[in-house]
């Protein structure tokens, strides 16, 4: 049986790479460009959600999120449900897990749960719940800026070195890395690798979706938004996924080194992307391209090398891969098809020509569903109207033609409920949201901390106890109204 070493990062456009002819990355990202010119690059790769816990969730199960029901940051798989990981150590493998995984319920701060859970209430209060600091550029030719990252490539490489050669079963390595998600934070070695002409001035809206509007209001920025701001903000982030192609080489690097290439499949992705001021806004919580796009790049044995693969493929997909690059049978109940058929030959025949990805998180006024198919984009907000994208004719999504082109949208809407219905869904989640706040609400209340947390929680982040506004009676009778309370 082949080893697998699968590398998944944090918040990386899966457009900006060389590979991908992104203008300002020609010259950045050496590793992941030799990676796919050694397997098969997927242009048109797409997370089932646009957040870390329920996208990791939904690959690490092999469902989409409304099936292992992830619905949220804290709210991902059970400590007891099987995942890929089970199979794979059945069938004999050795796993070997360094950084971040995060698909696990029970993690993450009282923000990412409560300003979750209270998106209803919050509509009405529109309390600041995100923020994040302005970009920060560290002098001289510093390699290692994320350090904690470094660290795991450090200890992956010294496994490889020591163990990986020496064990007699197949092993899977999995490698976690926390970058390129915000701050955004580099240095002048990686910033330099940056074309600056390459590094675009996104377009406005044409129009305002409420969605996005109350989007932008919850995720409050420290800084300007001057072309001068966005595109040093931009231009960082590029630099931080520079930074992470270099990590991606010395594993690479070390694989040959071992010669263990031509055993080995590498699995190159990330869990969701990152806005990076298109559209005005920056974390992910949206299925705008820069954060639902995610990088897909897989080589290995019997795998083409240099291969460009047009189909829409998402992250659920790579469970079902696993298995067959293990050789074991599938399991039931997966949501996903696996991508060894177009691996092998660009083929397959039973795959939809569509993908699918859904978002009930934090900063979000409802929940919300995305359907692809060709060159239309459909997404459906329960409660707010819809928005519909050409993304031939219109890459940068500044113009929703919900509204003129109407067959299109139903067309779109119509396939979108036959495989979910989303109404349904979006009950579904409330119903959770309001138990699980009831029960946090009523044993802060005992605890006697609920309102001081109330107030961390709706107050943006890094903010002095002088600046953080109190949780005021006027706050808590929407809650209370909220809850059905007198």
């Amino acid at each position: 049986m082949p080893n697998i070493i699968f590398i998944m990062c944090d918040s990386m456009d899966g457009r900006v790479m060389g590979c991908m002819g992104h203008p300002a990355m020609s010259h950045s990202t050496p590793n992941l460009d030799r990676l796919a010119d050694k397997g098969n690059l997927f242009i048109n790769a797409y997370t089932n959600s646009p957040l870390c816990v329920p996208a990791r969730a939904s690959l690490w199960s092999g469902r989409y999120v409304h099936h292992c029901e992830a619905w949220n940051n804290f709210k991902g798989l059970e400590i007891d449900m099987p995942t890929f990981e089970t199979y794979l150590k059945k069938a004999g493998y050795i796993l070997k897990i360094f950084g971040k995984t995060d698909y696990l319920s029970g993690f993450h701060t009282h923000r990412a749960r409560v300003s979750a859970w209270t998106r209803m209430p919050n509509r009405i209060l529109m309390r600041p719940t995100h923020a994040i600091s302005p970009p920060k550029v560290l002098s001289g030719r510093i390699e290692r800026v994320h350090e904690r990252d470094w660290l795991n490539v450090d200890a992956c490489i010294k496994w490889l070195n020591n163990e990986a050669s020496s064990i007699e079963k197949p092993f899977m390595l999995y490698l976690g890395i926390s970058a390129p998600h915000p701050p955004f934070l580099t240095s002048e070695k990686y910033l330099d690798a940056i074309d600056d002409e390459g590094v675009e001035i996104p377009p406005i809206d044409r129009t305002s979706h409420p969605y996005v509007t109350y989007l932008r209001k919850v995720l409050i920025q420290h800084y300007d938004l001057s072309e001068k701001t966005v595109k040093l903000v931009r231009k960082v982030y590029f630099a931080m996924i520079a930074e992470v192609d270099r990590m991606v080489g010395m594993i690479l690097n070390c694989l040959e080194d071992l010669g263990l290439e031509e055993s080995t499949y590498v699995i190159f992705t990330s869990d969701h992307g990152e806005h990076a001021l298109e559209h005005q806004l920056v974390f992910k919580q949206s299925f705008y391209e820069p954060v639902v796009r995610v990088p897909l790049i897989i080589m290995g044995p019997e795998i083409r090398r240099g291969a460009v693969i047009e189909k829409l493929v998402s992250l659920v997909d790579l469970y079902p891969t696993l298995m067959d690059m293990a050789g074991i049978s599938h399991p039931p109940g997966l949501d996903g098809y696996s991508l060894m058929p177009l691996l092998k030959d660009g083929r397959d025949k039973n795959r939809p020509d569509w993908v699918f990805s859904e978002y009930h998180g934090e900063a979000s006024a409802t929940s919300c569903f995305m359907i692809r198919k060709g060159e239309w984009k459909y997404i459906a907000y329960a409660g707010f109207p819809p928005q519909l994208f050409n993304l031939e004719e219109d890459p940068w999504e500044i113009d929703n033609l919900a509204d003129n082109c109407k067959s299109k949208a139903e067309e779109m809407d119509d396939l979108l409920r036959s495989i979910i219905d989303y109404d349904e869904v979006n009950m579904r989640v409330e119903d959770y949201n309001k138990a699980a706040f009831r029960e946090w609400r009523r044993e802060h209340m005992r605890s006697g901390d609920y309102y001081e947390l109330m107030a961390r929680i709706f107050s943006g982040w890094d903010v002095s106890e002088d600046e953080i506004s109190r949780w005021t009676e006027r706050d808590e009778k929407v809650i209370k109204e909220w809850l059905g309370e007198k």
